[in-house]
């Protein structure tokens, strides 16, 4: 479709960020019926878009050629069918996910509020997720976890279920998402510890929602930048994936309630462990630590 505009001149992409959007799809069905007035055409911009009216005008000035109206059509109604097998899809999933809740018992606690509340990206179902997933986990909210949101937590359960005993532990689960390095040792010394390569897709989806964690002021976030500024940033996210797959198999297996700590806590737990690190060194070296705010001198923590 943007193709047939651009070649028509009509440069609809310059002033709506997304042309299958609310202000874009009006336009082109607009122009599919045959409305080739801008003025006209501009009447349908929403109050949300940023282009001003007189910019939208100038861009839907062009020469509506037939050959590009025609090809333009054509792909509407393919983008069109497309979005009525998508609904048709999110609408089985919506009836499975019932079905398998239907013979599970209701958990003893409600489901907790909504770590972040935003609205859902253009690939995900449209119906309330969090709720038959709280019933199928048995009362466990994977979405309280920084990261994983409905959907995600949707496409881990797909992949690993509910049951956490097919693991006998969590070591067991990273390694089998192959989100552990794969050692290889020889003569006592290691020279490979790169993770080993897979298609597994509850990887995957782990590693996406370890990239998201980047820019957040969250532990795990931190935890990332962390990695990031040691090691580079795929190992980074690997590292953030494999912590993200702990914390989801405790949390199935009923051992953990997740609660973020936040990022200035994790820092400050960082901080405090380098500088026992510190001060056990200077103790083997027959030094101390001398705190230059306070005076104090740091003794070594016994251990």
């Amino acid at each position: 479709m943007q193709k047939a505009l651009v070649q028509m001149n009509v440069q609809l992409p310059l002033v709506v960020s997304d042309i299958t959007g609310v202000t874009g799809l009006r336009i082109l069905r607009d122009i599919v019926a045959g409305q080739r007035d801008p003025q006209r055409l501009a009447e349908h911009r929403d109050h949300r878009c940023r282009a001003s009216k007189p910019e939208i005008i100038a861009a839907l000035t062009g020469n509506y050629r037939p050959e590009h109206l025609f090809v333009l059509t054509q792909n509407l109604e393919l983008y069109d069918a497309c979005q009525a097998q998508m609904a048709a899809c999110d609408r089985a999933i919506e009836t499975h996910v019932h079905t398998l809740t239907a013979t599970r018992t209701a958990p003893p606690t409600p489901l907790p509020a909504p770590r972040v509340t935003k609205k859902p990206r253009d690939n995900e179902p449209r119906f309330e997720i969090r709720t038959p997933l709280y019933q199928l986990t048995g009362g466990v909210d994977l979405t309280q976890i920084d990261g994983i949101a409905p959907y995600t937590a949707l496409k881990l359960i797909s992949e690993i279920g509910t049951d956490m005993h097919r693991w006998p532990t969590e070591k067991h689960f990273t390694s089998w998402l192959t989100l552990a390095p794969k050692n290889k040792i020889t003569g006592g010394r290691l020279i490979s510890s790169r993770t080993q390569p897979s298609a597994n897709r509850a990887a995957a989806t782990l590693r996406m929602a370890a990239m998201s964690l980047g820019r957040t002021q969250t532990a795990l976030g931190a935890f990332y930048r962390r990695m990031a500024a040691r090691i580079d940033k795929p190992q980074a996210i690997t590292a953030t994936a494999r912590k993200l797959a702990i914390l989801v198999y405790r949390a199935l297996k009923g051992e953990l309630m997740y609660r973020d700590p936040g990022a200035d806590a994790y820092d400050h737990q960082q901080r405090t462990r380098l500088v026992r690190r510190l001060r056990q060194r200077a103790a083997t070296l027959g030094f101390s630590l001398v705190n230059r705010e306070t005076g104090e001198i740091l003794e070594p923590a016994i251990s």
